[in-house]
């Protein structure tokens, strides 16, 4: 036997009465009630606001009841016309609230802010409309220095490196490992990254400045394909965290204990300079012949000190160059440390500065020496025997111990 049709279904007897359905009756009068309760929502919002619901209102209340507003007073019954007091249906004027505007002449009224300063009845302490310890906006947009890609010099000194870790990672003997976001990356000279599928070398880490308000280093990063650049370190960081594909490559060893951890970092020689500073701050003026910046770097001396009056270390102003003593077979850590602790006793304590954000800086690489009394220091390291000198502040001499 098949299934039955719904046409047999519904010819059964129907025991319970399913069927059975009664037409409900609408209530009378129900939708005049409605009507007259509409009216007076209305009423009341047009007594609080003094203006008829907004049917375009962000606020869902308002929109509604505009809306239902509009339907109901198109065809209105006796019943509402007796309630309606205020006249809604018949669209009377409704009073607009009071405003300011009412009470002063159009041209009176400012049309920007510089109409308010330019008042001559306006007295405003000028402290309030000053900016202080900011950086005017064209300087901003327009910095000496930026961290840009260029033809790394001294390639040849990084290609069996780079050939080394390449194949170390083809073979599984070292792994990329993905960078987390937001990581806390601290990177030092040797270090390894892949970045934006390029193998990227800590080549210089630099001493350490504060920008912003936050100590931050000047890295110098050899890439693979043979150019390099110096961002912070803090932009650095941050070029990793927004790169999906970016890498830190795994070191050799099992940690700083290990001898071999330290296997990717390279001696590199490099440059001493002395720098004079070019500032117009009058405690440091009157002492710029005198006053000098000792500092080592393996990257183009230029390019090092062109961001210097963005820089805390240059004590915020640029600087020039005004000696060079080339490194030979010398550790640039090494050469910059011997050459501070020299002249330390030349080291003026009382020198400082106040950055943008009005934190007091006081830079340690500025010494009370002149250029030759850098030469002489250098030569003497060169040669071994800077332990058997020292030098005399009183004199202003290098002199036998």
């Amino acid at each position: 036997m098949g299934r039955p049709s719904l046409d047999d279904i519904f010819a059964e007897h129907d025991e319970f009465g399913l069927l059975d359905l009664k037409q409900r009756s609408a209530r009378s009068g129900s939708t005049t009630d409605r009507g007259i309760m509409v009216l007076l929502d209305v009423t009341r919002f047009v007594e609080q606001n003094s203006r008829l619901p907004d049917p375009d209102a962000l606020g869902h209340d308002e929109m509604k009841l505009a809306i239902t507003w509009q339907a109901v007073k198109a065809s209105p019954t006796e019943k509402m016309r007796a309630a309606d007091r205020l006249g809604l249906l018949d669209e009377k004027s409704i009073t607009p609230p009071h405003s300011w505007e009412d009470d002063v002449p159009k041209e009176a009224i400012p049309e920007s802010l510089d109409d308010i300063f330019n008042d001559d009845d306006l007295d405003v302490d000028p402290s309030l409309i000053t900016f202080q310890h900011t950086t005017p906006s064209a300087e901003r947009v327009t910095p000496d220095h930026r961290a840009e890609f260029v033809p790394c010099r001294d390639f040849e000194k990084f290609r069996e490196r780079f050939e080394m870790v390449q194949e170390a990672l083809e073979t599984g003997e070292r792994k990329a490992r993905a960078v987390r976001k937001w990581a806390v990356i601290e990177p030092i000279e040797g270090d390894f990254f892949i970045r934006n599928g390029l193998l990227a070398m800590i080549a210089e880490k630099s001493e350490m400045t504060s920008r912003g308000g936050s100590r931050d280093h000047r890295l110098r990063i050899i890439f693979s394909n043979g150019t390099e650049s110096d961002p912070l370190m803090s932009s650095f960081r941050k070029s990793l965290s927004e790169d999906k594909t970016a890498r830190t490559v795994q070191k050799v060893g099992l940690g700083p204990v290990d001898p071999e951890w330290e296997n990717d970092q390279i001696e590199l020689s490099g440059t001493i300079y002395v720098a004079r500073s070019r500032s117009e701050d009058p405690a440091i003026r009157d002492k710029r012949m005198i006053l000098h910046k000792i500092g080592v770097t393996s990257q183009d001396v230029a390019r090092r000190v062109a961001d210097a009056r963005n820089d805390p270390t240059f004590l915020l102003a640029p600087v020039e160059i005004v000696a060079t003593y080339s490194l030979k077979n010398l550790s640039r850590h090494r050469v910059e440390y011997l050459l501070h602790r020299f002249f330390i006793s030349a080291r003026p304590a009382e020198l400082f500065i106040v950055d943008r954000l009005g934190k007091k800086i006081s830079p340690k690489e500025w010494f009370y020496v002149l250029p030759e009394h850098v030469g002489q220091a250098v030569k003497l390291i060169e040669e071994g025997k800077l332990h058997l000198f020292r030098y005399d502040i009183a004199t202003q001499k290098i002199v036998e111990n």
